[in-house]
């Protein structure tokens, strides 16, 4: 006669103490809020897209427009000096 289906006592347990694979202690999402803060989405619209062809171009842009800015602001108040 040809056993079918293995009884679950029937298997050799060869993995090591260390490894704990108890699934009953396992927490579905358990990171996902730590994960999920880290991300920003941003939706682009097609012609930006466009011409952005990925994350290192688009962060690449946004970081020269910020040092643009930073450095716009910093000549606007030296030759202001009132708005100190």
């Amino acid at each position: 006669m040809i056993k079918s289906a293995m009884n679950s006592n029937d298997i050799d347990d060869h993995l090591r103490p260390e490894y704990d694979l108890d699934v009953s202690k396992a927490v579905r999402g358990k990171r996902y809020d730590e994960n999920i803060r880290r991300i920003n989405m941003v939706i682009l619209e097609p012609d930006v897209a466009a011409a952005l062809q990925n994350s290192e171009t688009v962060n690449a842009g946004l970081r020269s427009m910020l040092q643009f800015a930073e450095r716009t602001a910093e000549l606007t108040t030296e030759a202001n000096p009132e708005s100190r």
